[in-house]
C-alpha cells in the first residue's frame, strides 16, 4: 500500500471514529502527538485510551488536503481540522501540517508542524 492511500485510509477511519482500523496502520510501538492535553502517547493501547478520552469531551473532523514527502523522508499533510463541541460549537476550524514517519510499512510517529 502507497504512503498516501495509508494516510487516507487512517484519516477516513479516525473521522469515523473506526479506531481498530487506524490502528491497524500504526507500527505496535508508535508515537502520536497528544495534540488535545499536550506531550505525546506510546504505543496502542495508548493511543486508544486518548482517543475515547478526546471524543468524550470533543468532535473533531481531520480532512486531508494534501499529501506529500519532504525533504527528511516524512510524509507531510496538509489537513483541515474542524473540532466541535458535542453540541455543535466550533471550537477550531482551519489548516494545519502533520508529519508521518513509517518504519515497516507502518505509521511509526505523527508530529503536529508548528
Amino acid at each position: 500500500m502507497d504512503y498516501q492511500t495509508q494516510i487516507e485510509r487512517a484519516y477516513q477511519a479516525f473521522n469515523d471514529r473506526n479506531i481498530d482500523g487506524v490502528l491497524e496502520l500504526m507500527h505496535s510501538n508508535v508515537q502520536w502527538p497528544n495534540g488535545w492535553e499536550g506531550g505525546y502517547v506510546n504505543g496502542h493501547d495508548e493511543v486508544r485510551t486518548y482517543w475515547l478520552r478526546q471524543w468524550q469531551e470533543i468532535n473533531p473532523t481531520v480532512v486531508p488536503v494534501s499529501v506529500r514527502e519532504n525533504d527528511h523522508g516524512q510524509i507531510e499533510v496538509t489537513v483541515h481540522q474542524v473540532v466541535k463541541t458535542h453540541a455543535g460549537q466550533v471550537l477550531m476550524d482551519g489548516q494545519i501540517i502533520h508529519l508521518y514517519t513509517f518504519k515497516e510499512g507502518k505509521i511509526s510517529r505523527m508530529d503536529i508542524q508548528d
